[in-house]
């Protein structure tokens, strides 16, 4: 059972989420000494609000909490199940290949990189693509972007689905597809419209929304895919406690896994640089640390290579581990431009 169903004031469940406490499990060990040092509160307080914890956690196991056991599904229904669901393009080919078909749903994929490598382009530029039409080849579904930066910017957003419907449209004469009634529903602004913004600007409020998104996607079952940009920028700052860091981070990466399989949607992580001292030398790898990279099914590392952009699966238990050479344009994440030259060669 989440904090935020407890019958307790507001004050206290911000109180128990802002020091890592976002089920009643992550606390029903605790004492009310421990637990009113952890939320600075006294231990009457903690006592009573322990009490009210534990009767909540027998009525839900009395309404049926025993139930989550049920529903066992077979290796071999998962597997259909997983070829039959589309997966989300990126809009480029070499990059879409070495994703096995490109962002897959019901996983979380992390995508990291150094500043101005394109994560946010890319972030976009999912957004949008999980809209196209089922009709060619996409979800049809709709987006939830959490910007942790301020970085999304919703001219190039518009850019980019502006470029999407033009390559929908051309791609709509060789199929032959009555691309003027898909027109109608994939116009720029609807595109705009569906997708969910939402700014955060404290640790607090990303872990009080990655909560609140549960409750959000059953209200609107066609959001296919939660980005969150960045994931790691309000954990790099303000954290004297690494255990407490540690606690957040791994309820928050719990939460979404449970989103992406529950609601068969995709998460993207995006996620900065650091250095860490390996083999006698300074080196960049991705934030938040070696605990925090088993937190996501897949992990994609964006880097240069001379003048021109590539990514690397670096992490995933079914993508072998290969480069891909992408660009951003003025189009969005596109082919690079190499390829293309060779292509146009051939």
């Amino acid at each position: 059972m989440e904090v935020g169903r407890l019958p307790i004031s507001a004050s206290q469940r911000g109180k128990l989420i802002a020091a890592g406490y976002t089920t009643l499990s992550s606390f029903s060990s605790l004492s009310p000494s421990h637990l009113a040092r952890d939320l600075k509160i006294s231990d009457n307080e903690a006592a009573e609000i322990m009490r009210v914890a534990s009767h909540s956690r027998r009525l839900d196991g009395s309404a049926g909490g025993c139930g989550t056991v049920n529903g066992a599904q077979t290796a071999w229904d998962m597997l259909h199940e997983e070829e039959m669901f589309p997966r989300i393009t990126t809009s480029c080919v070499d990059l879409d290949n070495i994703l096995g078909g490109g962002i897959n749903c019901k996983e979380v994929t992390e995508i990291g990189g150094v500043p101005g490598i394109g994560k946010t382009q890319l972030g976009i530029q999912l957004a949008i693509n999980v809209q196209i039409p089922v009709d060619y080849g996409g979800l049809g579904g709709k987006a939830i972007y959490i910007d942790t930066e301020g970085s999304f910017m919703v001219e190039r957003a518009l850019q980019i689905a502006e470029a999407c419907i033009e390559d929908m449209s051309e791609c709509g004469g060789l199929l032959r597809k009555d691309f003027q009634a898909c027109q109608l529903k994939m116009h720029p602004n609807n595109i705009l419209e569906n997708i969910f913004y939402f700014r955060v600007c404290s640790y607090t409020e990303q872990i009080a929304l990655i909560n609140y998104l549960d409750k959000f996607i059953s209200e609107h079952k066609d959001v296919k895919i939660v980005i969150v940009d960045s994931v790691t920028f309000h954990f790099r700052q303000d954290f004297d406690d690494m255990a407490l860091r540690t606690r957040l981070l791994s309820g928050m990466a719990l939460k979404l896994m449970k989103l992406a399989k529950d609601f068969s949607l995709a998460v993207v992580l995006l996620n900065q640089v650091t250095t860490k001292y390996i083999d006698g030398s300074f080196q960049l790898t991705l934030a938040l640390g070696d605990s925090w990279s088993h937190s996501c099914t897949n992990r994609v590392i964006l880097y240069w290579n001379g003048n021109e952009r590539y990514a690397y699966i670096d992490k995933s238990p079914s993508l072998r581990s290969a480069s891909a050479p992408y660009s951003v344009t003025s189009k969005g994440i596109r082919n690079s431009a190499s390829n293309c030259k060779r292509i146009k060669m051939m």
